[in-house]
């Protein structure tokens, strides 16, 4: 039970000071109080705030640590183990809004609403926005259970619910985009020059070769590692493939189409990993290329889309390109399977030579 302590003021007046502790054991765990000049104000007080604390959780509340939306993200991006560079980026982009600098505890659904609009009215689409919710919503998702951080994910829930509704986000547009084979021309005109003027730059137009054939993500060929090629089935094992419910150990064995083997084949084994380069650097050389190409909205992942679909052009099942690409559900597949020529574009593609060298001849 709170009690109320009368003191008299220099003035002559009472005050009347209502004071509240809440022990558990032997140790205070809760103290407040709050002073009123007539006591049935104090009284009044002392009633409706002891029935607040006796609320289910009232105590664990207060005694949260108060910290802002943006140190919740750092303590989240901090602890986990594999983050991607776009999520990442997104999460350090969301500290620097309004919403970051606001505590945890009070973030609600209309705050979060309320940052998808600013995010909206800076120009970004529905898709991009839903994005930056998406990776949002993962650190309210974990916040509290992980980090007693008091995030209220049903809040985060309830605010992605209602923006779908009013389209503020939406998820991604499946790509469409493929490069013409005037745009790879160019590409590998370009980084066979710059590999002529600077032999220690990342072979872009072999890696790029290497995507399409291969079709593996930009990632997955950083990772490849000379013990993993089985040149003898034609295969290797690709390590940490993208999983939406496995980041780590998702090793799948995946075949190498026979252009793809000759490219490893003509690579140096001066490290363990087969295309010892970062992704950021690979990212970024692609992206200043088709600037200075004036090659409008390529990506390199769209090398990836354009290898699976020659497979289907080619007469690949559904099984047999998943065996390539290391699709694990043959509907991830069917955007695939839109056949825009018959037969493999890339038949006596003369990078491939420039690539590699020529066909050793076969003996006799």
């Amino acid at each position: 039970m709170g009690t109320i302590v009368a003191k008299t003021r220099k003035s002559g007046s009472i005050s009347y000071t209502a004071q509240i502790v809440r022990k558990k054991g032997a140790a205070t765990v809760h103290r407040e109080s709050k002073t009123f000049s007539k006591k049935r104000e104090a009284e009044a007080w002392l009633r409706w705030r002891e029935a607040e604390l006796d609320k289910p959780g009232a105590l664990e509340k207060i005694n949260v640590k108060s910290v802002s939306l943006a140190t919740a993200i750092d303590t989240y991006v901090e602890a986990k183990r594999d983050i991607g560079r776009t999520k990442a980026q997104c999460l350090k982009t969301i500290k620097s809004f309004q919403i970051g600098s606001i505590e945890c505890a009070r973030i609600t659904s209309a705050d979060i609403s309320e940052f998808a609009r600013e995010l909206s009215a800076g120009g970004r689409k529905p898709q991009t926005v839903g994005n930056y919710i998406s990776h949002l919503a993962a650190v309210f998702r974990d916040a509290k259970p992980l980090f007693g951080i008091p995030l209220d994910y049903a809040a985060m829930k309830e605010a992605q619910s209602a923006l779908s509704r009013f389209e503020t986000i939406t998820k991604s547009e499946a790509r469409e985009r493929r490069p013409t084979l005037d745009e790879l021309d160019a590409l590998m005109r370009h980084f066979s020059d710059r590999s002529a003027r600077s032999p220690r730059a990342a072979p872009m137009h072999a890696i790029i070769a290497f995507a399409i054939f291969s079709t593996r993500r930009q990632e997955e060929i950083t990772r490849l590692l000379w013990r993993d090629l089985d040149v003898e089935h034609s295969r290797i094992l690709v390590r940490d493939m993208k999983h939406p419910g496995q980041k780590r150990g998702n090793d799948v064995w995946c075949e190498l189409p026979a252009e793809a083997l000759r490219i490893i084949n003509a690579m140096p084994k001066a490290e363990d990993r087969i295309f010892p380069y970062g992704t950021d650097a690979i990212s970024a050389a692609f992206t200043r290329a088709c600037q200075f190409l004036k090659i409008a909205d390529l990506h390199f992942h769209d090398m990836r889309h354009e290898g699976i679909s020659r497979l289907f052009e080619m007469g690949r099942t559904i099984p047999l390109a998943a065996s390539v690409s290391g699709h694990r559900s043959w509907n991830s597949l069917k955007r695939y399977t839109e056949i825009r020529q018959r037969g493999d574009k890339f038949e006596n593609w003369h990078w491939l030579e420039k690539v590699c060298g020529p066909v050793p001849a076969k003996e006799n």
